[in-house]
């Protein structure tokens, strides 16, 4: 993965940051097609990308209900969600945040 960021060849490591528009593109469509054939239906994500900034505005962006992470990371990822609110707005949402074992849940 080195030789690919440092020959420019992708922007950011995609085990760190969700690649918005490969597998990002991805997720979108599957949260707007799980939400067509089912309103209710709560999305989320969850690993090291649920703590990484980029990768939880972009969860807000496409109305996520939470991201997961590890409890070391999320402060980081409490922060990244207010600032996604601040600069995409709120939007409706199912739950509300909770700890699961190991896994920090926090609503977007």
């Amino acid at each position: 993965m080195p030789e690919y960021l440092e020959k420019g060849l992708i922007a950011h490591d995609p085990f760190v940051a969700i690649d918005r528009d490969g597998v990002g593109e991805m997720v979108k469509i599957g949260v707007e097609r799980g939400r067509k054939s089912r309103k209710n239906l709560e999305v989320g994500i969850c690993g090291e990308h649920g703590g990484e900034p980029s990768s939880v505005e972009f969860c807000h962006t496409i109305k996520m209900d939470y991201v997961s992470c590890a409890p070391y990371r999320a402060p980081i990822a409490r922060l990244a969600a207010a600032q996604a609110t601040l600069t995409h707005g709120e939007y409706e949402k199912l739950g509300d945040h909770h700890i699961v074992g190991k896994q920090t849940n926090l609503t977007l």
